[in-house]
C-alpha cells in the first residue's frame, strides 16, 4: 500500500511547483515578471502549503483512510485544472485597468487570482502530513518512513519546477499547462486510489474528468485575441509573445504587450525612435567619420531585428552580431519582421554571457534591454560595463535605450553614473514625443561638438544615407545637459528594481504609460 502512497505524495510535490511557475506566466501575460511579481507568488504558495500542512494533520488525524487522501488529491487536481478558466475575466479585466491606469482595478485582480491558487495549493500541502500519518504503522522505522516520504515529495517538486518551463509552456502554452498538470495528478490518484480502496470510491469520482474536460473545452474555445490586429501569439520558455499589425505596422510585443520591442513596416525604414540610434553612436568621436569606417556591430538584445535592418542599411558593409535569449522571438523575427539580412549573425543566448565568450572587437555595442520593469540587472552593472569597453575598438562607442519618466529620471542619471565609472565621455539623448533617453559612451575621451561637426561634414555629402542624416538630427537637437550623480550599480549591489518599482508607481500615480511603450 505505501508505494501507491508514496506515488501520491511525489505527484503532489511535483504538481505544487509546476502550478507556482505556472502561475508566474499565467500572472506575468498581465502583470510582468519582475522579482516584486514572483515575491507575491512564492510568498502566497508557500502560506498555502502552510495551511495545507496543518490542515492536513488534522485530517488525517480524523480520517486516517487511503481513501480520504487520494480523494482530497483528486479535488485539488480539478481545481488546478479551473483556474485559468476562472481567471481569464478576471485578467482581462486587469488589462483593462491596465490601459486605463485603473491601479486599484489591477491590484484587485492580482489579490483575485491569486486567491484563486489557494484552495488547491492548500489542499496539495496536506500530502505530506497525510501521508506520514498513514504510513507510520511501525513506529521502529517511523524515522526512514518520514524521510522517503518528504524526500519524494522534494524530488516531485524538483520534476515540477522544470517540467512547465522547460516542456510544457513552450509545447503546449500556459492554459493547457494547467491542464496537463491536473489531468496528470487527477490520472495518477483515480489509479491510486483503485489500488487502494478499489473500484467504488473512483466511481464516485468519475464526474471529474467530464467536469476538466468540458471546463478545458469552454476555455480554449474561448480563447480569443483580444488586441486589435494580433496575427501571432505563441509561448516560449522566456516570453509570451504577440505580433499585432495595424495600417502595415508590425510590432512585437511580450508578456502583458505594453511595450513594443520591434517594428516593421513595408516601406518605411524609420520610425523616429529608440531603434535607429544604433548608428549615431560612432559620431561622437572627432570628425570627420565615416559610415565606411564601421566594420562590426553587436546588438545585445536582438529581438525581432529592427535596430538590425537599420544597420544594414546604413553600414552594409559591417558584420552585426546579434544576441537574443529567446528562440522563439528570433524565429517570430525571421517569419515576420523581415529580419534576414546578409550580414547579421544571431547568437542564441544572454548578451553578457555572449559578449563574454567572444574575441570580436566591435565599433558599435548597443543595448535594447530595458524595457520597464523587465531590466535584467546583471546588464546594468560596472563590470558589464567594462566588459562592453573591453570588446569594442579603439573608437568604438556604446549606445543604450533607456526608459524614464517626465519627473524620475533615477534610472538614467544612476546608469549615466556607473557608465561613466568605465568609459571617460558619457553622453543623454532624449528621444522626442517618447519617454526614453539614450546613454552614448566612447572608449575615447570626446566631446559632444563632435557629433555636430559630423552631422555637418555628413550633411555636405550627397552619399549619406538619409536615414542616417535624420537619426543624427534628432540626437544632435535633443543631447542634454550631464545628469547628476545616481546610484553606481555594481554585481555586488545593483538596486534596479527599486528604481524600477518606484518608476511604476509614479507612472500609475501621473498617467505616463508611454514609459512601458
Amino acid at each position: 500500500m505505501r508505494r501507491y502512497l508514496y506515488l501520491g505524495v511525489f505527484f503532489a510535490g511535483c504538481a505544487s511547483l509546476a502550478v507556482e511557475m505556472s502561475a508566474s506566466r499565467l500572472l506575468g501575460n498581465y502583470y510582468g515578471s519582475s522579482n516584486l511579481v514572483w515575491a507575491i507568488i512564492i510568498g502566497l504558495i508557500l502560506i498555502y502549503l502552510s495551511v495545507g500542512y496543518t490542515i492536513g494533520g488534522k485530517w488525517a488525524d480524523r480520517s486516517p483512510e487511503f481513501s480520504t487522501f487520494f480523494t482530497i488529491l483528486a479535488w485539488a487536481s480539478l481545481l488546478i485544472g479551473l483556474v485559468p478558466l476562472a481567471a481569464r475575466p478576471i485578467l482581462r479585466t486587469a488589462s483593462q485597468a491596465f490601459d486605463n491606469m485603473q491601479v486599484g482595478v489591477m491590484v484587485g485582480a492580482f489579490i483575485s487570482v491569486l486567491a484563486l491558487f489557494s484552495l488547491p495549493v492548500t489542499l496539495l500541502g496536506t500530502a505530506s502530513p497525510f501521508a506520514v500519518r498513514l504510513a507510520l504503522q511501525e513506529k521502529e522505522h517511523s524515522g526512514v518512513v518520514v524521510g522517503k516520504i518528504y524526500t519524494l515529495s522534494t524530488l516531485g517538486s524538483f520534476l515540477g519546477t522544470f517540467l512547465p518551463v522547460l516542456l510544457l509552456i513552450p509545447a503546449i502554452g500556459t492554459y493547457r499547462t494547467f491542464v496537463a498538470i491536473s489531468a496528470g495528478l487527477m490520472l495518477v490518484t483515480f489509479f491510486c486510489l483503485a489500488m487502494t480502496a478499489g473500484f467504488k470510491p473512483v466511481l464516485k469520482l468519475a464526474w471529474m474528468p467530464l467536469v476538466l474536460a468540458l471546463a478545458t473545452f469552454i476555455g480554449l474555445r474561448g480563447f480569443d485575441k483580444q488586441a486589435e490586429g494580433i496575427i501571432y501569439e505563441g509561448e516560449s520558455a522566456y516570453n509570451y509573445i504577440q505580433v499585432q499589425e495595424i495600417n502595415d505596422y508590425r510590432m512585437l510585443r511580450l508578456n502583458e504587450g505594453q511595450g513594443i520591442h520591434s517594428i516593421y513596416h513595408p516601406t518605411r525604414d524609420n520610425f523616429n525612435g529608440s531603434w535607429e540610434q544604433v548608428l549615431v553612436a560612432p559620431y561622437f568621436n572627432t570628425a570627420p567619420i565615416s559610415p565606411e569606417e564601421v566594420s562590426e556591430i553587436a546588438l545585445l538584445g536582438l529581438a525581432a531585428g529592427t535596430s538590425a535592418r537599420e544597420a544594414y542599411q546604413v553600414y552594409p558593409q559591417a558584420t552585426i552580431d546579434g544576441f537574443e535569449i529567446d528562440p522563439e522571438i528570433v524565429s517570430v523575427g525571421y517569419d515576420l519582421f523581415h529580419m534576414d539580412v546578409p550580414s547579421l549573425n544571431v547568437y542564441i543566448e544572454d548578451a553578457r554571457w555572449g559578449l563574454s565568450h567572444t574575441d570580436a572587437r566591435y565599433d558599435i555595442i548597443s543595448i535594447d534591454a530595458y524595457k520597464p520593469p523587465y531590466i535584467p540587472w546583471h546588464l546594468t552593472t560596472q563590470e558589464f560595463f567594462q566588459q562592453t569597453y573591453d570588446h569594442l575598438s579603439d573608437n568604438g562607442a556604446l549606445v543604450i535605450n533607456v526608459a524614464r519618466i517626465l519627473d524620475n529620471r533615477r534610472l538614467v542619471d544612476s546608469l549615466y553614473t556607473t557608465i561613466h565609472a568605465v568609459y571617460p565621455s558619457v553622453y543623454v539623448v532624449d528621444i522626442p514625443d517618447t519617454l526614453n533617453s539614450m546613454i552614448f559612451a566612447t572608449r575615447q575621451p570626446t566631446q559632444a561638438d563632435n557629433l555636430i561637426d559630423n552631422y555637418i561634414a555628413l550633411s555636405e555629402n550627397p552619399d549619406t544615407p538619409n536615414l542616417l542624416l535624420s537619426t543624427l538630427e534628432t540626437a544632435v537637437l535633443n543631447i542634454q545637459p550631464d545628469p547628476p550623480d545616481g546610484t553606481l550599480f555594481t554585481d555586488d549591489k545593483a538596486s534596479v528594481e527599486w528604481i524600477t518599482n518606484a518608476m511604476i508607481l509614479d507612472v500609475f500615480r501621473s498617467n505616463q504609460i508611454e514609459a512601458f511603450q
